[in-house]
């Protein structure tokens, strides 16, 4: 039968049948379809079931909102352990389960009735979002493929992402006008159950091993592990980056709309200018999926940086016109949507390839703090001058410093061991 399988799969009968299968069986565009769906039903839900919630109950907004931020700190706290069981073979079993655990949650949410249901729900939510979202889905596969294969299938599995609010957005908006709020959720609830579940499910088992045994003998020896990934200069360089480009990128996605009120542009140019911003996220993958082997980790982590102090000096010094500013937003989207690559290469490419889910777990987790509270800080900011003026500067620097520290990224990558 191994013989057989073999045969069909064009290996040698020497070569075990779980590495065939890790090596490639499995579709990415499989994989990039359940993460449509669970992109679109644990994430870009939120806005429109909270909208929805607000009507029938008397919370105030930010109460509301605050279910949002938890989630994104429970998932930051679930980030590590889960990417340590990637690491030991466990990835489809964590993504299965996740899903189905996300599945029986979201229908939990259809009984909400007060705020701390709400905030219990979303919290769980953000553990199995860990479990089922892009860190994950990037661990299993760098787990399962060489770095310039699994760079190439990163590269393809987030241009699919990438369609996740373009798909559901109308999609929840259909339920809850047609049905309610409550319908939506266990209409949510089962797409993960049956077809998250079961995409997940045709994950391979276990991890792919190499063949060559000094390679794994050496990476044993060195004891590679979060404990080691801590020692090492170059991963304080990349969580600097990372969190200066995610402290910049998410003040401003969170802030757009009011800095373009505050422009004095009107209604619809405003809501013109937003739109651009999920096809330029694609354009940016797009580019990048041409691109292929040529752009390394590190260009294109200078390149991306670069696009934020562009952007935010521009929207601070250029006049209000919508054919200035539409340039500027695409920018800024396609380099948000080439970050969420790097940040899938950067660690096995600069760092290393062993331990990669707990490695980029402890790299997530603070991360995700800075995205929940960097839009806070701003506010403060706007308050104090009544103007976003500041913000933009503020953000210009951020910026700045983020292209410098991704040019230093080589110097310290000499000091790690």
């Amino acid at each position: 039968m191994n013989a057989l399988k073999a045969k069909i799969y064009g290996l040698s009968q020497g070569e075990p049948w779980a590495l065939k299968k890790s090596a490639g069986s499995f579709p990415i565009a499989l994989l990039g379809f359940a993460q449509i769906c669970s992109w679109g039903t644990l994430y870009y839900s939120f806005p429109q079931l909270a909208q929805a919630m607000l009507s029938e109950f008397n919370w105030a907004k930010s109460e509301t909102y605050g279910a949002l931020s938890i989630s994104l700190l429970f998932s930051s706290f679930a980030a590590i352990p889960v990417g340590k069981l990637i690491d030991k073979g466990y990835g489809r079993n964590v993504m299965v389960i996740g899903s189905i655990v996300a599945g029986g949650l979201l229908i939990a949410g259809s009984q909400i009735n007060s705020l701390s249901l709400l905030y219990g729900v979303f919290a769980a939510i953000g553990i199995v979002q860990a479990t089922t979202l892009y860190e994950a889905a990037f661990a299993v596969i760098n787990a399962n493929h060489q770095h310039e294969e699994a760079k190439g299938k990163i590269v393809t599995l987030t241009l699919w992402g990438g369609f996740a609010s373009t798909v559901f957005i109308p999609f929840i908006e259909l339920l809850i006008i047609h049905f309610s709020w409550r319908i939506t959720f266990v209409v949510l609830g089962a797409v993960n159950m049956f077809v998250c579940s079961i995409c997940y499910g045709l994950l391979p088992r276990g991890i792919i091993k190499t063949k060559d045994t000094k390679v794994v003998a050496q990476a044993d020896s060195r004891n590679i592990n979060v404990a080691w990934a801590l020692k090492q200069p170059i991963f304080w360089a990349l969580l600097l980056c990372f969190s200066l480009f995610a402290a910049g990128a998410s003040t401003f996605k969170f802030h757009l709309y009011p800095i373009l009120v505050e422009s004095a542009l009107s209604p619809q140019q405003v809501v013109l200018i937003l739109a651009v911003l999920g096809p330029a996220q694609v354009l940016g993958r797009v580019a990048l999926k041409f691109a292929g082997a040529k752009v390394s980790a590190l260009q294109l982590g200078v390149l991306t940086t670069s696009a934020l102090p562009i952007t935010f000096v521009g929207m601070l010094y250029l006049p209000s016109q919508v054919w200035l500013l539409i340039p500027l937003i695409t920018l800024f989207g396609a380099a948000t949507g080439m970050m969420t690559i790097v940040k899938g290469i950067a660690i096995p490419e600069l760092l290393t390839k062993e331990a990669y889910g707990a490695i980029n777990g402890a790299m997530s987790m603070p991360i995700q703090f800075i995205k929940a509270g960097a839009p806070a800080i701003a506010a403060w900011i706007w308050m104090i001058t009544q103007s976003y003026d500041m913000v933009l500067l503020v953000l210009g620097g951020i910026g700045i410093v983020a292209v410098a520290c991704f040019v230093l990224v080589r110097q310290f990558a000499h000091f790690s061991r």
